[in-house]
């Protein structure tokens, strides 16, 4: 998704700790653009709520920066640092992208429908709530349906199920699990409750592999 949104940034200098701090008690954030088409790293800061919202809003979004004296760039969130107690955002990372190159990155998955196992009783169960894809920026999606309405008790969506649009490649396994529909509690099993918890843990080990093989 190339977003609408636009950030406000200024360029900044590379600082001190003490510096980076005076930045942060101004409400505004410290980061960096960095990437291809960038001959060094380029130092920015943002205002603090307008991130927030822009995090919340449009986090796998491509959008357009125009730094001053510095022209416009096509960028989207890298990483993002927050501190551990009050889990405000205390760094930023943006990495410049090339329009024409596909680029690897993640969807949200939004949930459509009522279940035919929810209509009985049974319970939802979300257990994966975005998928990492490969595609080109202007492809990106803002989000990816995930239609469990003929789903019955027992039995769960996958990644195979998904309604991918044109031109996005999932990178995960097909079987992966996106959702199940348990039993209600009453008749919900030990063995259903542990399958369930061996596919969270086998959703997130694929993950984070998938992220170690990106960084390195």
């Amino acid at each position: 998704m190339i977003a609408n949104a636009t950030l406000q940034v200024e360029r900044r200098e590379v600082g001190s700790r003490y510096e980076l701090n005076k930045i942060r008690k101004s409400g505004k954030v410290p980061g960096v653009i960095y990437g291809k088409g960038l001959s060094s790293p380029m130092p920015i800061a943002l205002d603090g709520k307008e991130l927030t919202s822009f995090i919340r809003s449009h986090p796998h979004a491509v959008i357009e920066v125009d730094v001053p004296g510095e022209g416009k760039h096509p960028i989207m969130m890298a990483e993002v640092q927050r501190d551990p107690m009050t889990q405000l955002v205390k760094h930023i990372d943006f990495r410049r992208v090339d329009m024409n190159a596909k680029i690897s990155t993640s969807a949200r998955l939004e949930v459509t429908g009522t279940s035919i196992g929810e209509r009985e009783g049974g319970m939802l169960q979300l257990v994966l709530h975005e998928v990492d894809i490969e595609c080109y920026p202007k492809d990106i999606p803002d989000v990816i349906a995930a239609d469990v309405s003929q789903l019955g008790l027992g039995e769960h969506l996958t990644v195979a199920d998904l309604r991918i649009p044109s031109g996005v490649a999932v990178k995960q396994d097909p079987e992966t699990v996106v959702a199940a529909i348990l039993a209600p509690q009453k008749e919900r099993t030990e063995e259903e409750l542990d399958q369930l918890n061996d596919a969270d843990v086998e959703n997130r080990r694929h993950r984070e592999a998938a992220l170690a093989v990106e960084k390195d």
